[in-house]
């Protein structure tokens, strides 16, 4: 893949949606990226307050030539959802992007994305969602780089890999930011919009560990596949993802498709992207064959 794509996955935090708003509204007007991801993955509760503008956020990027991804809910439980879900995977003209396998079904051989909460590992589960019509994937981010240039070169799907930020690692029926504030989940009272960029957690040893987006699992350390992008380019990768948080997106972005254009080096790279995430620890051990939470100097 001779031109890969940056992809900005959907945002998967609780923000005020005149936030949302505004900041894809910058994405569109500002951001070098070719991809956007728009919707709700984590919780259908937060749904009311941003799908009545989606219509002009989604305009909005359009208009600015970006492709525009409608991503599905990664857990499906209620049949308020599951109809909230048949009528994304029926709207048409949108691509959508399916995290859980029942909206994959829904599509009905019509041309979808896989999304990372699938848990692509192998050839067959690949190719099984190929033939239900996925034309690119997202892949889980414990993947080694042989397992993503594997999967790159046999299954006719475009890859997807992601690149930079907290990473989703799973999803829950439980909501661990009401229970932390003794809430249950009906009566959540939203408490996860407390955490724009999630809530961290420590072990008893009082290490940082993992963080908590309401009902949502994520990494506590902050994705960095700025070294890893040319030797996965060159591998067959077509696309590198990047995860919204309250850092400067856009100078994110840049910095990221500076880097995979070899207009930067890597090392000055890593050093700008410091600035860019004050109070970030940067992992990129899984692609690695490591431990996740390992970080991997690059061979600039």
């Amino acid at each position: 893949m001779t031109n890969p794509k940056l992809t900005l996955g959907p945002v998967l935090f609780n923000w005020k949606p005149e936030r949302l708003r505004d900041f894809y509204f910058r994405v569109a007007d500002e951001a070098d990226v070719d991809t956007v991801h728009v919707g709700e993955v984590v919780c259908s509760k937060r749904s009311p307050f941003f799908d009545p503008i989606i219509p002009e956020v989604v305009e909005r990027l359009t208009a600015a030539g970006k492709e525009v991804v409608l991503s599905s809910l990664a857990l499906i439980m209620t049949d308020r959802e599951l109809e909230t879900a048949r009528g994304l995977a029926e709207g048409g003209g949108v691509m959508v992007e399916a995290n859980d396998i029942s909206v994959a079904a829904l599509m009905a051989g019509r041309p979808f994305v896989a999304g990372p909460l699938l848990n692509i590992y192998n050839e067959g589960t690949l190719a099984a969602l190929a033939a239900m019509g996925a034309v690119r994937a997202c892949l889980p981010a414990e993947l080694a780089a042989d397992a993503v240039a594997t999967l790159a070169a046999r299954s006719g799907v475009e890859i997807e890999v992601q690149a930079f930020g907290r990473l989703p690692l799973a999803i829950s029926a439980r909501c661990y930011a009401a229970r932390a504030r003794n809430l249950t989940k009906d009566g959540c009272q939203y408490v996860c919009a407390d955490d724009p960029d999630g809530m961290e957690v420590e072990t008893l040893d009082e290490v940082p560990f993992l963080a908590v987006n309401g009902t949502q699992t994520m990494s506590f350390h902050t994705m960095d596949l700025l070294g890893d992008l040319g030797g996965l380019a060159a591998r067959g990768v077509g696309r590198f993802r990047l995860w919204p948080h309250t850092f400067d997106m856009v100078a994110v972005a840049a910095l990221f498709r500076s880097v995979l254009a070899g207009r930067t080096a890597v090392a000055e790279g890593e050093s700008r992207l410091a600035v860019l995430c004050p109070g970030a620890e940067f992992a990129n051990g899984y692609i690695h064959g490591k431990s996740g939470h390992l970080f991997v100097e690059a061979d600039d």
